[in-house]
């Protein structure tokens, strides 16, 4: 059963940082490119980021770039997000997701992420 669990979410002052973490099983984690997206209150969907399978190549939405850094450790089966300088516009629902043929196709449940004073 192909599972993901993200976890580092809280409550973080603006400026601050945060690392949310993602660990997967099921499925040859090492083999598939991944994805962190997140949900703002009252909005869609937002992708954030991708990692290739080697995390080598990465890519960034510009709302992610220069603020937030995609990395994975293919030896403990986990994906990371490094968030710097954070924004109460960072508010959301942060979920790793992973990707085949261009799709993302298995999500998991998000880890809140709260940025407030």
């Amino acid at each position: 059963e192909v599972q993901l669990v993200e976890s580092g979410g809280g409550l973080v002052q603006p400026g601050g940082s945060l690392r949310l973490s993602c660990a997967a099983s099921g499925f040859t984690f090492s083999s598939i490119r991944m994805s962190w997206v997140r949900q703002a209150p009252g909005k869609g969907l937002e992708w954030l980021s991708d990692i290739n399978s080697g995390g080598v190549n990465t890519t960034y939405a510009d709302s992610a770039k220069g603020r937030f850094t995609i990395s994975r450790d293919n030896a403990k089966n986990t994906l990371y997000l490094q968030m710097n300088s954070l924004k109460p516009e960072d508010t959301a629902v942060y979920y790793c997701a992973s990707r085949r043929d261009g799709a993302m196709d298995y999500w998991g449940k998000g880890t809140l992420v709260t940025v407030s004073s």
